[in-house]
This record gives structure tokens, C-alpha cells and sequence, in this order.
């Protein structure tokens, strides 16, 4: 029994020291951060807010490559099917993680085929419209709606996306109609938006907050439970008189699973690190978006809470793919 117990610890002292050689050893190249986006918006701004703190601290550079395309699988497939080292990080959109394989029957990549780094961004979303809509509060927009079923149309950065999801959770909460039109991305849609081809458009503060501050777009009101700190004049939904409508969207740090423990600790104290320095909330803040680091195992906690919410809001908004 002592001989037992005494290789058994022989073996778990290896184990860790093997561990701990491959933390050191890591990163032995350059990392990317694949991004299922185009440039633009709330998923690439986060990363490249990331990149240059995380790029600093692992003494390798760390380059964002944007991969859009299939609702964001062909991003989530190529980091899946990475090798298992920790140098390529898929920068996760919550409305892709969570809605694809609801709304999918084929997506190519599981969700265990994805280990977690750690939330590092959240952001609310704004309802934003073009100034040719006849309302100035959120109260008038939608009784207007109402009084024009049908009539505006609305962008999504994709379908299965939050802003897609959002919406038509909005319209049922409402009983309002509005036309979808998705789009590849925020980039796109923000400028048919602007063009005032399709009327509404809620999305993150990166796409629109320029905008509305410049008079282009109008905003009605702001999704999460506060004001957001560069639109403090844009009330929260709740405050502009539609309680129980809250919209988050998310972005996190995933590798391939199978990456070893140690590296993927490394790269979530890292990151950590990186997003909570002084500069990267500054940056952060400009950008408007929010820095919020969850640790893996939180990480695995609010995507099951959220799968679950999501998929009873998809059943009763009937949301299909085309």
C-alpha cells in the first residue's frame, strides 16, 4: 500500500511539474484571437481592446483575425479544430454561443469542444432609430408602431444574433410589428441605418453611440439596468415607462478543449490582468463598453443560466433561421 501511494504521488508530482513547465513554456508563438465578426462593433472592439495588454504580458504578439461568416461558426469551427495549445482564442459573441445551436441543426462544433479563458466584456444595448421616425421617446415609438403595424423595418447583425433575438422579444413584449432585415455584422447595417433604409436598430453603444451623438440617430432608451455612462442622457428602458425588457450582450475568451490546465489558467490570469489595467478601462470606456472578468468556472455557470432563458424566448418568439 505505501509502495502504492507513494508512486501515485510520484505520478501526480510529474503531472504538475509537467504542467507548470508547459505554463512557462507558453506562448511559443504569436496568438490570434479569431473573431466571428467583422471589424466594427462590440465582439472586434473587445478584442482589440485585449489584444495589446495581453500581447505585453505574454511577450508575444497577438493578432486579431476577423473570420465572419455562417452566423460565426466558421470562427467557432476553426478554433475547435485548433490544436490544443492555447494560441488560437475564439472571441466569443454571446448571441452566436447561445442561440446557434437552439436555432441550427448543424453548426459544425459543439459547445464542449470549447474550453473557457473568462468573460472580459459586457455591454447593454441601445434602441436607436433614424430621426425620420415621428417619436421622441420610447412611449411615442411604440404607440406609433402600433398605430403603423408593419411599416418600419428593423437591423440585426445577423439572424440568431442578440439584436435579432432582442428584437423580437421586444416586439412580443410590445405587440408591436416590425420587418427584420439581418445583415453580416453591425458595419453593414449601421449604414443603411443612417441612410434611413431600415428605421430601427438595436445594438451595442460601439455601432451607434457616434451617431447619436451626433445627431444622425436618435435614442430612445438603454437595455440594462442602468444609464450608460456615454449616453447619460438616454434614459433605461425601465425609466422610459417598459419595465421587465433587459438586453445584454456579451463577449468572452474560449480555447479548443483539451488545452491543457495550466495554460488555459495562465492565459485567464492574464487576461484578467490585462482587461482590469487602468488604461484598457479607460479605452473601454470610450469605446462604451463595459470590462467584466468572469473566471471559467463562472464562465460555465452563465452560459447554462442563459441557454436556458434563450431557448424558452426563441420558442415563444417562434425565431427560425432562413
Amino acid at each position: 500500500m505505501t509502495i502504492t501511494f507513494r508512486y501515485g504521488l510520484a505520478a501526480l508530482l510529474a503531472v504538475l511539474v509537467h504542467q507548470a513547465a508547459l505554463a512557462q513554456a507558453f506562448p511559443s508563438r504569436s496568438i490570434s484571437l479569431v473573431v466571428p465578426n467583422p471589424p466594427g462593433g462590440l465582439v472586434d472592439t473587445s478584442a482589440r481592446l485585449v489584444a495589446e495588454p495581453l500581447a505585453r504580458l505574454l511577450g508575444q504578439s497577438v493578432i486579431v483575425d476577423n473570420k465572419p461568416g455562417a452566423s460565426g461558426n466558421l470562427a467557432y469551427q476553426q478554433v475547435a479544430r485548433s490544436a490544443k495549445d492555447g494560441h488560437s482564442i475564439l472571441v466569443s459573441y454571446s448571441g452566436y454561443h447561445i442561440a446557434n445551436h437552439i436555432l441550427m441543426d448543424k453548426v459544425g462544433w459543439e459547445l464542449k469542444d470549447l474550453t473557457p479563458i473568462g468573460l472580459i466584456t459586457v455591454a447593454t444595448n441601445v434602441i436607436a432609430i433614424h430621426p425620420s421616425v415621428p417619436a421622441s421617446t420610447l412611449k411615442e415609438f411604440i404607440a406609433y408602431l402600433k398605430q403603423n403595424p408593419g411599416r418600419l423595418n428593423y437591423a440585426s447583425q445577423g439572424n440568431g444574433s442578440v439584436s435579432h433575438i432582442g428584437t423580437e422579444i421586444f416586439k412580443q413584449q410590445t405587440g408591436v410589428e416590425l420587418i427584420h432585415v439581418p445583415y453580416k455584422g453591425s458595419g453593414q447595417a449601421i449604414q443603411d441605418v443612417l441612410a434611413g433604409q431600415v428605421q430601427v436598430f438595436i445594438t451595442t453603444p460601439p455601432s451607434v453611440m457616434g451617431h447619436v451623438q451626433a445627431g444622425k440617430l436618435r435614442a430612445l432608451a438603454v437595455t440594462g439596468k442602468t444609464r450608460h455612462p456615454q449616453l447619460p442622457q438616454v434614459p433605461t428602458v425601465a425609466e422610459a415607462g417598459l419595465a421587465g425588457f433587459e438586453l445584454e450582450s456579451w463577449v468572452a475568451l474560449y480555447v479548443a478543449s483539451g488545452t491543457p490546465a495550466a495554460i488555459v489558467q495562465r492565459l485567464s490570469q492574464e487576461v484578467k490582468l490585462g482587461i482590469e489595467a487602468p488604461e484598457t478601462r479607460q479605452r473601454a470606456d470610450q469605446a462604451g463598453i463595459e470590462v467584466r472578468f468572469l473566471a471559467p468556472a463562472d464562465m460555465t455557470s452563465l452560459l447554462d443560466v442563459q441557454t436556458s432563458s434563450w431557448a424558452k424566448a426563441i420558442a415563444a418568439a417562434k425565431i427560425k433561421l432562413d
